[in-house]
């Protein structure tokens, strides 16, 4: 059987999402780095440009932009500068959500309408704009791979927003993993357990959380970020081209307990 290295070693993808070295999307991307992919990667803003540039190089990406998907024109920019120096795309990793901290904090039922809005369009829309930017590109088939969390298929305390929003971008990647599917255009949300990422740390008491999870899993622990990205880096391979539309879970079986 072919190596998972072998299979991923070559392709090219943007991976959009990560603030520091804890975030899921460097994880990925330094699996894929690892297994000799070329990355471009994107920063949100000029603040965070000094985290992320290091990191970005560490990986040897030879495109670092900024992307806010709430700034116009920095997607289609992005997307342009990697038709114009790869004039392919092999692989997307969308990592990126959001809701404001009033909304996220309280209930569901009194959210804003324009906590939801945003929420919505800077966590599940943009998989739809990224997606249909990276349309093109591949001409050849390819994978786009977002993040979900278990709080879009149960109630989970404190989630709160996050969860329809979650829930909309599990449906969101079967839908368009159906009117892809004959290009040969794959995708799958991929659902790690709790880690304590920079975005979880807005979720109250997420520490708690996390332990809870700890306890309650199969194999008595969270997972790591290295291990998202193991499972990404066989969903982008050839060796995963006859799955799509799935939400896979990597909670080191967190999900299957009642």
């Amino acid at each position: 059987m072919t190596p998972i290295g072998e299979l991923v070693r070559g392709k090219k993808g943007l991976i959009v999402g990560i603030a520091n070295e804890g975030s899921i999307a460097f994880g990925c991307g330094r699996v894929l780095h690892r297994l000799g992919a070329e990355l471009a990667v994107t920063y949100l803003n000029a603040k965070a440009e000094k985290w992320v540039r290091p990191l970005a190089e560490e990986l040897a990406s030879p495109i670092i932009m900024p992307l806010d998907v709430e700034v116009p024109g920095e997607l289609d920019a992005v997307f342009a500068a990697i038709a114009r120096q790869w004039g392919k795309l092999d692989f997307v990793i969308h990592s990126i959500a959001f809701a404001p901290r009033d909304d996220l904090h309280g209930r569901v039922v009194d959210v804003s309408r324009e906590g939801f809005e945003q929420a919505m369009r800077v966590s599940c829309y943009s998989l739809i704009e990224m997606t249909r930017a990276a349309e093109p590109l591949m001409a050849a088939g390819g994978t786009i791979l977002t993040m979900s969390y278990y709080g879009a298929e149960k109630v989970l305390d404190n989630y709160n927003i996050m969860g329809p929003v979650k829930a909309a971008l599990e449906s969101t990647t079967r839908y368009l993993a159906h009117e892809l599917g004959q290009k040969g255009i794959r995708l799958h949300a991929l659902s790690p357990g709790p880690l304590k990422t920079r975005a979880a740390g807005g979720i109250a008491g997420f520490d708690e959380l996390l332990s809870q999870a700890a306890a309650r899993a199969p194999q008595g622990r969270v997972v790591t970020i290295d291990e998202v990205g193991q499972v990404a880096a066989f969903l982008i391979s050839d060796a995963a081209t006859g799955m799509t539309g799935n939400t896979i879970y990597v909670d080191a079986g967190y999900h299957i307990m009642g």
